[in-house]
């Protein structure tokens, strides 16, 4: 499907962004760069902003506190 007219994809993508999070080594975090270029990779048109907003809307800390937290 098109994803820019998907309204639903939302929730999907928020699975995704957090599967890739659960996924990450510990010790070298994917920025939210990173995970916008993954999500890039697997076909799907997704802005860092936006990459930033569904992480915060799960509640998942940044790059660096993930990195404190596991260290």
């Amino acid at each position: 499907g098109d994803w820019s007219s998907d309204v639903c994809s939302s929730d999907l993508l928020k699975r995704k962004v957090r599967k890739l999070i659960e996924e990450e080594n510990p010790r070298h975090p994917y920025t939210d760069d990173q995970l916008a270029a993954l999500l890039q990779g697997q076909g799907i048109q997704v802005t860092r902003r936006t990459v930033a907003k569904y992480r915060e809307d799960l509640h998942i800390p940044s790059t660096h506190q993930r990195r404190r937290r596991e260290a």
